[in-house]
C-alpha cells in the first residue's frame, strides 16, 4: 500500500518569518571608535501585507510538491474539504460546498459550488503552475572526482543557468519511505533541507581571463555540484545492517528497491542526512524526487520597498495570488450580510498544475484531463441540496454546455521593462513594475487572449479599481507561451494576465511588493462578479 502525507497541514512545512533586506538598527553605544558615526539605519515604508504573506508561501515551497502542500494547507484552514479523484464525488459535494483535490503531490483543484448551480453552468477559474526552473538529481547522483564529493543534476525548463553558479543551495523534494518491517506499506514524504550543503562554483577569473567578455560554461561538465569532501572512507561508507528495532523496520534484502540499491546510486552521506531530516532509519529510503533550490530567502527591497527578490516568482506569484483570492471570496464583502455563493449559479475553481516549464505533457500538467475531467464529473453529477431532475444531470449535452458557459485565466508572471535593456521590447508594450497587472497577447496564439475575453478581464478590472498594462514582444524576437493556449483547446474561453517581473527564470527574480495585492483583488473581482459582467456581453 502506498500512501501520500505531503498535503496535510500537519506535513507541510510551516512558512518562515519574512525577512526585508534592511538590517536591524545597529547598536552603536560599545563598539564604535571614537573617529566613527554611524547613523541609525531606517526601514522605509511599511512593505504591503500582501507581499509579506507570499513571502512565508515562496520560502515555504522550495518545490511544486511544497507549493501544492502549502496551498493545501491554505484551503484546508479555509474550511476547504479534500476530495480524491479516486473516489466517487456523489454524495459528499453540496452546493455552498468547498473542496480541493491534488494529483501527484505537485497539482491541485479547489473548488466552491454556488448554491444556484445547475448541471451544464459554468466553471471560472484562475489556472497558474507550481514549477519552476531548478535542477533535479539524477537517478545515479553519485559522483567524485579529486577527493570531491559530487552530485549529478539534470537541468528542468529554460533556466537562465548562469545565475545558479555561487550561490548556496540545498535540496528539497519528496522522498518514498518504508513504513513497516513488512516492507508492504510505504509513504511520501516531504523533505526540506534548509542548510546550504550544496554549490557550483565558478572558476577563477585568474585561471579564464576571458570569463567576463563570454561567460560559457558546459550544462554537464561545469554544473556538477559540490556536496563536500572525501575526508574519510568511513564517512561515506554503505551502512551495514544492525540489530536494533529501529534499523529493522526495512529488512533489505527483502526489498526490490531497499537500501542497497540506494546506496549504490547515491552517496551514502547523503542519504544519511536525507534520513535524519525525516526522522527514518535510512534503510526505509526507498526513492526520490529531489531538487535544488537556493537557501537565501525571499526580501522585500528597493529604497521605499518597492520591490520582492525571490526564487520561483514565475510562478508560484500566481499560485499564492490564486489561492487567496478564493478564499477571500467565499467571504462577505463589507457591509454585506449574505456569502458570496448563496446568489451563485456557477462554480469558481482554481486549478495549479506543475511541468508547465517543461511542456505540461504529464499526468498533472496542464495538457493532462485534470481540469477537464473534473469539469465533466461537477456539470454531469447531482449536488446535494440543490434540486434538480434526473434529465439534467444525465443530459448527455451538460459537459458541453458547461464548457461553453466557463473561463479561464491563465496566470503566469510577464516581462516588465527593464530600464538597462530598453531595445528588447516593443516600444508600446513595456509594462511597468508596480504598474498593474498585464493582459498578454499574441497574434500567433502563443497567449490565448482574445478581444471578447480581454474586454470582459478589464470590466472586472474596473470594477475591482484595478489598473492594467499590456504586453506584446517585438516582431523580431520569439515569444514565450503558457497554459493559456493549451487550455483554450478545451473550448474554454481564456485570457493571458500576468504581475510584471524582471530576470524571469533567474534564481533570484524581482517583481513589485504593490502588484501582490493587485493579482489578488482582480481575481476576486473575477470570482465574485464574473457571472454579472458576462451576462453583458452577447457573442457567438
Amino acid at each position: 500500500m502506498m500512501r501520500s502525507h505531503d498535503t496535510s497541514p500537519e506535513s507541510s512545512p510551516p512558512p518562515p518569518q519574512h525577512r526585508t533586506t534592511q538590517p536591524a538598527q545597529e547598536d552603536t553605544s560599545q563598539n564604535m571608535t571614537a573617529a566613527v558615526a554611524i547613523a541609525p539605519l531606517t526601514k522605509g515604508p511599511s512593505p504591503p501585507p500582501a507581499a509579506l504573506r507570499f513571502l512565508r508561501y515562496v520560502d515555504a515551497s522550495p518545490t511544486p510538491f511544497h507549493a501544492t502542500a502549502v496551498s493545501a494547507r491554505m484551503l484546508q484552514e479555509a474550511g476547504f474539504e479534500r476530495l480524491r479523484e479516486s473516489e466517487p464525488w456523489e454524495g459528499k459535494v453540496k452546493k455552498g460546498g468547498r473542496y480541493f483535490f491534488t494529483r501527484n503531490q505537485s497539482a491541485l483543484v479547489a473548488f466552491a459550488v454556488g448554491h444556484q448551480f445547475r448541471p451544464g453552468n459554468g466553471v471560472h477559474l484562475v489556472g497558474a503552475h507550481t514549477d519552476s526552473p531548478n535542477f533535479h538529481i539524477k537517478p545515479v547522483s553519485s559522483k567524485k572526482r579529486e577527493g570531491y564529493l559530487q552530485c549529478s543534476v539534470e537541468t528542468y525548463g529554460g533556466g537562465l543557468w548562469s545565475t545558479w553558479f555561487d550561490r548556496d543551495l540545498s535540496l528539497a523534494g519528496r522522498v518514498i519511505v518504508a513504513d513497516s518491517k513488512s516492507n508492504k506499506s510505504f509513504s511520501s514524504q516531504l523533505v526540506h533541507i534548509r542548510r546550504p550543503i550544496l554549490r557550483i562554483p565558478t572558476l577563477a577569473i585568474h585561471l579564464n581571463r576571458t570569463a567576463n567578455d563570454a561567460f560559457k560554461f558546459n550544462q554537464e561538465d561545469n554544473m556538477v555540484p559540490i556536496l563536500g569532501l572525501e575526508a574519510a572512507k568511513a564517512l561515506n561508507k554503505p551502512v551495514a545492517s544492525d540489530s536494533t528495532a529501529e534499523t529493522e523496520a526495512v529488512d533489505a534484502k527483502d526489498s526490490a528497491v531497499g537500501s542497497p540499491t540506494m546506496q549504490s546510486k547515491h552517496h551514502p552521506a547523503l542519504l544519511d542526512l536525507i534520513a535524519n531530516e525525516l526522522s527514518v532509519p535510512v534503510e526505509a529510503i526507498q526513492d526520490f524526487e529531489l531538487s535544488l533550490y537556493d537557501v537565501q530567502p525571499a526580501a522585500i527591497g528597493g529604497l521605499n520597498n518597492e520591490f520582492i527578490h525571490s526564487p520561483r516568482l514565475d510562478n508560484q506569484m500566481s499560485c499564492f495570488c490564486a489561492t487567496e483570492a478564493l478564499i477571500n471570496s467565499l467571504s462577505p464583502s463589507k457591509g454585506e450580510k449574505a456569502e458570496p455563493l448563496e446568489s451563485s449559479s456557477s462554480i469558481r475553481a482554481i486549478a495549479l498544475f506543475d511541468n508547465e516549464e517543461v511542456g505540461s505533457v504529464s499526468t498533472h500538467g496542464a495538457e493532462s484531463n485534470m481540469l477537464a475531467s473534473t469539469v465533466r464529473r461537477l456539470a454531469s453529477m447531482p449536488i446535494t441540496g440543490i434540486q434538480t431532475e434526473e434529465s439534467e444531470w444525465r443530459d448527455a449535452t451538460a459537459y458541453e454546455r458547461a464548457i461553453a458557459k466557463s473561463f479561464l485565466i491563465s496566470s503566469d508572471m510577464a516581462h516588465g521593462f527593464h530600464p538597462n535593456y530598453s531595445s528588447f521590447y516593443e516600444d508600446q508594450h513595456r509594462p511597468r513594475i508596480n504598474g498593474g497587472v498585464v493582459i498578454k497577447t499574441n497574434a500567433k496564439q502563443r497567449y490565448a487572449s482574445t478581444a471578447p475575453t480581454t474586454f470582459l478581464l478589464r470590466r472586472l478590472a474596473k470594477l475591482a479599481d484595478v489598473p492594467l498594462q499590456e504586453f506584446e514582444v517585438r516582431n523580431d524576437m520569439p515569444c514565450g507561451s503558457t497554459i493559456g493556449p493549451m487550455m483554450s483547446k478545451t473550448g474554454i474561453r481564456t485570457v493571458d494576465l500576468g504581475n510584471p517581473q524582471l530576470s524571469m527564470h533567474s534564481i533570484r527574480e524581482t517583481c513589485g511588493s504593490g502588484d501582490v495585492e493587485l493579482k489578488i483583488r482582480l481575481f476576486e473581482s473575477f470570482f465574485n462578479r464574473f457571472e454579472e459582467v458576462d451576462g453583458e456581453l452577447t457573442i457567438d
